[in-house]
C-alpha cells in the first residue's frame, strides 16, 4: 500500500486519474483489454472528470460497478449505474462493455449472473474509496471478510446510510435502502491494481482506521494494507490524522 498526500482535492483527482490511466494502458498493452471496476459518489467526481479526458482505448475496457442499492427505481440519482453513466460513460464514445448490477432481476438471480461473469473478467484495476465508517464498497462494519464470492448481498449500517443523506442522494435516512449488492473484500483485493481516491476531512477518521487499525470486521478498510499494488491518494484534509495517530477515542 502506497500513500500519496496531495495539496487539495484537485491535485488528488489529477494524480489518481494519471495512475489509473497508466494502469489501464499498461494492461491493454499486455492483454489487449482491461477489466475495470468503479466506485461512485461525490468524492469521485474529480477523478472521473480527469479520467474521461485521458487518452485511453476505452473500446478495449470492460466496466463494472463496485456496488448497487437494492430497491431503487430506474434512473434514481443514487444508483451507481445512473451516477457512472451520467458522470463518465456518457462522455466516452465507445466502451468495450458495461456490466451494471441489475435491479430488474431477483437478488439471487443478479448475484448468480454477476458472480459467473466475474470469473470470465478478472479485475485489472479497481477504483475505490474509503467510506466514512471505514467500509470498502458497501462492506460495512461488521464486514464479512470470509466471503469469497465476487458479489455478495449486505445489510447497510446506519452510518453508511447517513453518509448517503449527507451527500445529498436521499432526503432522509428512512429513504435510504437497507440492503445492497457489493463487491466483496476478497474480490476487491484480487484486482491487479487498486486506486483509492479519498478526499475531504469527513474521511479523515476512516483513513486513520485504514492506516493504523488491524484488518477485521470492524475495520474492513484496513484490508488495503495487504495489497502491495494499492495506491491511496489523499488531500490535506483527509490525511490530517495520519501523521501520528491523532484520533480521539
Amino acid at each position: 500500500m502506497r500513500i500519496t498526500i496531495c495539496e487539495d482535492r484537485i491535485e488528488l483527482a489529477q494524480q489518481a486519474a494519471a495512475m489509473g490511466r497508466h494502469c489501464i494502458k499498461t494492461t491493454i498493452k499486455e492483454k489487449g483489454s482491461a477489466n475495470v471496476a468503479f466506485v461512485t459518489g461525490t468524492s469521485q467526481l474529480g477523478l472521473l472528470e480527469n479520467l474521461r479526458k485521458a487518452e485511453i482505448e476505452w473500446d478495449k475496457v470492460n466496466v463494472f460497478l463496485l456496488d448497487e442499492f437494492i430497491g431503487l427505481e430506474d434512473g434514481h440519482k443514487a444508483s451507481s449505474e445512473t451516477f457512472l453513466t451520467e458522470n463518465f460513460l456518457s462522455y466516452i464514445p465507445s466502451i468495450g462493455s458495461f456490466h451494471p448490477i441489475s435491479r430488474s432481476r431477483s437478488t439471487a438471480a443478479t448475484l448468480k449472473k454477476m458472480n459467473s461473469l466475474m470469473r470470465d473478467y478478472p479485475l485489472d484495476v479497481a477504483f475505490i474509496c474509503i467510506g466514512e465508517n471505514g467500509h470498502l464498497a458497501f462492506n460495512d462494519p461488521p464486514a464479512d471478510l470470509d466471503a469469497t464470492d465476487p458479489y455478495i448481498l449486505v445489510d447497510l449500517e446506519r452510518r453508511s446510510r447517513r453518509q448517503q443523506v449527507g451527500e445529498g442522494w436521499f432526503k432522509s435516512i428512512d429513504d435510504v435502502p437497507q440492503q445492497a449488492i457489493t463487491m466483496s473484500i476478497h474480490e476487491i483485493l484480487s484486482a491487479r491494481n487498486i486506486i483509492c481516491a479519498c478526499p475531504e476531512q469527513r474521511k479523515a477518521k476512516a483513513v486513520a482506521m485504514c492506516v493504523y487499525d488491524d484488518m477485521g470486521p470492524a475495520a474492513p478498510c484496513a484490508a488495503l494494507k495487504r495489497k502491495t499494488s494499492c495506491d491511496i491518494f489523499l488531500d490535506r484534509q483527509s490525511s490530517c490524522l495520519i501523521m501520528g495517530d491523532k484520533r480521539n477515542f
